[in-house]
């Protein structure tokens, strides 16, 4: 298994749209074969940074998804979506490996 690990940095003014995107993502990478573990939003501390963490399978699973994702009418309109509303300020992935 391979998790991606994504560390936003995000507009504190706008946690509203950037909440409905992370539930809308969400699905999508469940429909396009990951499992998603959540977003992990602003509650105490820091205003502007967010977490999110998705598994998939293995990497060669993982980069299948993000082919797959550039042609998804539904991942096209939601980063659109987020590059017009500018929501999101930069973010940061890692790619991690579980230990049981």
């Amino acid at each position: 298994m391979i998790t991606c690990h994504v560390r936003y940095a995000i507009d504190p003014y706008q946690l509203p749209a950037f909440e409905s995107y992370s539930r809308q993502w969400i699905g999508v990478v469940t429909r396009m074969g990951g499992q998603h573990h959540g977003y992990f939003l602003p509650a105490e501390g820091a205003n502007n940074i967010a977490y999110c963490l998705f598994s998939f399978a293995n990497l060669a699973e993982y980069e299948r998804y993000r082919k797959e994702s550039e042609l998804d009418e539904e991942c096209i309109r939601l980063v659109a979506e987020a590059t017009q509303q500018r929501f999101i300020l930069s973010y940061e992935r890692t790619f991690l490996r579980p230990v049981f």
